[in-house]
């Protein structure tokens, strides 16, 4: 079935044009590079994956609890609607807003790709070209398992939020070659770490646990990526040239922060936006989602040398300022762990199936005589 078909409001254009500008740089160093670069290169190729194959693709959803997160979770939840609702009325809810998230998830991780791909061509220095080569294929995996799961699974489509749509275009239009890591590396894999974590954390379907920390795994890498390219070169750079970034920073997660509220899916609930917009606001479960979401973005914007003084209050007008001295190390090494565990764990099941498939055969083998 086509994608088109699918879309609770089908875009106008299929597709969205975003005039190139900027250089394509040539390095004609193929000697040298940042050592720790070409180790996370090294490991970016060591760590490709199938997601035609990792996946459990056979494992059943239904698509009317597709994930199994809390009711809480719904902005809807307490309102004088979800207490008209009724069974079935709250199922189709969860299904809309499983497929908000997934979608954005889905239209966010094309614009990493395609990110990814502009960085490739911009970015001055060879090792930067070569991870970002690997990361460009990482992502077009995440788009491909985000995508699946929607069609195949749940059935529904939302088209991309007009924030985050606001903030790739943004990002994709500035010329300068470190534009992309930022928008992309840091604010939008920023905040979707911690959404995917979110979801990863709560759900107790597999499926979607799988996918989440199969993708997660990857973006520990990218986030690192970002992190030491432009660590190195904002150091480099003037305080004007700085605050320029910085402004950036503070516009891109005022934007983020309010792309969160899921309205389009109360909207199609017949609320009006105002009132889908204060149920979004009143809800106690997505105040602290929304904090949350932040606690990968603030202590890697901080990481990099971006801490002005515009760019602290505004984190403390959001209440993340705190979330500056998170270990972002630790939690990357937990994205890592956990996805390892889930293979492990895979792994051991299937070879119990496979023993026990053996012994079964035996088994009927020794009691056949002639």
């Amino acid at each position: 079935m086509s994608t088109h078909e699918l879309y609770t409001h089908a875009p106008d254009d299929i597709t969205w044009q975003i005039p190139a500008t900027g250089a394509a740089r040539f390095s004609w160093e193929y000697d040298e590079g940042r050592a720790r670069l070409l180790a996370l290169y090294q490991k970016g190729k060591d760590k490709q994956w199938d997601g035609a194959k990792r996946i459990a693709w056979d494992l059943e959803v239904d698509p009317y609890d597709p994930l199994g997160t809390p009711d809480e979770s719904m902005s809807l939840y307490g309102t004088r609607h979800w207490d008209k609702m009724t069974e079935r009325d709250k199922g189709e809810l969860r299904k809309h807003y499983a497929s908000w998230q997934f979608s954005q998830f889905l239209h966010g991780e094309q614009g990493a790709m395609v990110c990814a791909a502009r960085i490739v061509e911009s970015v001055p220095d060879l090792d930067a070209k070569f991870y970002s080569a690997t990361q460009t294929m990482d992502e077009a995996r995440h788009a491909e398992v985000y995508g699946r799961f929607l069609h195949d699974k749940i059935g529904m489509l939302y088209p991309i939020n007009d924030n985050l749509k606001s903030l790739l275009g943004d990002t994709l239009r500035d010329s300068r070659w470190d534009m992309p890591y930022l928008g992309m590396q840091v604010l939008i894999e920023g905040l979707a770490l911690a959404a995917f974590g979110m979801i990863r954390d709560t759900t107790d379907k597999p499926l979607p646990k799988q996918i989440l920390a199969y993708v997660m795994q990857d973006e520990a890498r990218h986030v690192a990526f970002g992190r030491m390219a432009l660590r190195d070169y904002y150091k480099q750079l003037s305080d004007a040239e700085l605050r320029e970034r910085e402004e950036f920073v503070i516009e891109g997660c005022y934007l983020m922060r309010d792309r969160l509220r899921g309205v389009e899916v109360l909207e199609n609930f017949g609320i009006p936006k105002a009132e889908a917009e204060e149920c979004s606001e009143n809800s106690e479960f997505l105040a602290l989602f929304r904090q949350l979401l932040f606690s990968r973005i603030v202590p890697c914007v901080k990481d990099i040398g971006l801490w002005g003084k515009r760019l602290q209050e505004a984190y403390v007008d959001m209440g993340v300022f705190e979330m500056g001295n998170a270990n972002l190390d630790q939690l990357m090494a937990q994205d890592e762990e956990i996805a390892e565990k889930l293979d492990a764990e895979r792994f051991a099941e299937e070879e119990g199936q496979r023993v026990a498939e053996v012994e079964d055969m035996i088994a009927s083998g020794g009691t056949s005589g002639p």
